[in-house]
């Protein structure tokens, strides 16, 4: 079984230390560091997630590997959509919302063109669940 903490924080890691590129089965992958906050604990957390550029906004994916739930991150953003990300080397304050259906298949679609992978998370959660997309527009 994985340790994802321990696997999270070696992709931060190297993350920060090359400007935002990571290598392995990440590389040449857009990723950015989303900061989060317990919807419960109240504790501070940084996931790297996968994005697709959006203009000014950026759209992260809660497929969670095809699990059957939503990841974490999701329900703290929904609890706290005021937050910050990582892209390269620059923070970005951002607003999360949950996109519409449409503008979520719209998204997930392109999604799926650039990183296949996707389209097999959806087709692991289709009996469970629509994987959600949450768009982190910029707070100016």
């Amino acid at each position: 079984m994985t340790d994802y903490n321990s696997f999270n924080d070696t992709i931060i890691k190297e993350f920060r230390t090359n400007d935002g590129r990571v290598g392995g089965r990440f590389e040449g992958a857009t990723l950015l560091l989303l900061h989060h906050t317990g919807a419960r604990s109240g504790a501070e957390r940084v996931s790297p997630l996968a994005y697709l550029p959006l203009g000014e906004s950026y759209a992260i994916f809660a497929s969670k590997g095809g699990a059957p739930e939503n990841p974490a991150w999701y329900h703290n953003l929904i609890a706290n959509p005021e937050t910050t990300i990582e892209v390269g080397t620059t923070m970005v304050k951002v607003r999360a919302r949950v996109a519409a259906p449409a503008e979520r298949d719209d998204i997930y679609a392109r999604q799926v063109q650039r990183a296949p992978g996707f389209g097999e998370y959806e087709a692991k959660t289709a009996p469970y669940r629509t994987i959600p997309v949450v768009v982190l527009d910029p707070v100016k």
